[in-house]
Formats: structure tokens, sequence, C-alpha cells
């Protein structure tokens, strides 16, 4: 039987750790906004930096960069890579 992956909030990802989107622990319309921005499941993302100071999250998907806030990068579940 496969072991199965654990998986741990964005916000706890390391810088330059590639993960992909599993889920939203969230509400419909965060996970719209999320959606419009090209987060969905199986959404491979990387962690490009975080902003001392409780600043944002700097994410790389799909050769994009997006900031997000800690608190909507704590709601995005993802697995590693």
């Amino acid at each position: 039987m496969a072991q199965q992956k654990a998986d741990f909030p964005l916000l706890e990802s390391k810088p330059g750790q590639w993960v992909h989107i599993v889920g939203f622990g969230s509400g419909e319309l965060l996970t719209s906004k999320l959606r419009q921005l090209g987060l969905t499941a199986g959404t491979r993302v990387r962690v490009m930096r975080r902003a001392p100071l409780g600043g944002p999250v700097l994410i790389e998907v799909d050769g994009r960069s997006v900031a997000l806030g800690r608190g909507i990068a704590a709601k995005i579940r993802v697995e590693d890579d």
C-alpha cells in the first residue's frame, strides 16, 4: 500500500520549495478569488520568499509572481512536489 503524503499550509513551505496545492481551508469567496489567480487543486507553485515582520508570501505560479497575505497562505493546503 502506498504511503499517503501529509499536507501542510503553504505558509510553512520553505523559500525555493516546489509544492502542489491539494485544497483550501476557506470559504467559497476566497476559493473563487484564488481560482482567479490560477490557484486550484493540483497547481504546482514555488515559494519564492516570505517577507519579514508578517509581510506577504511571494509565490511563483505558471511563470508569474503572486503575493499572498500570510492569513491566506495559511489556508492553502499543499504537499511536497
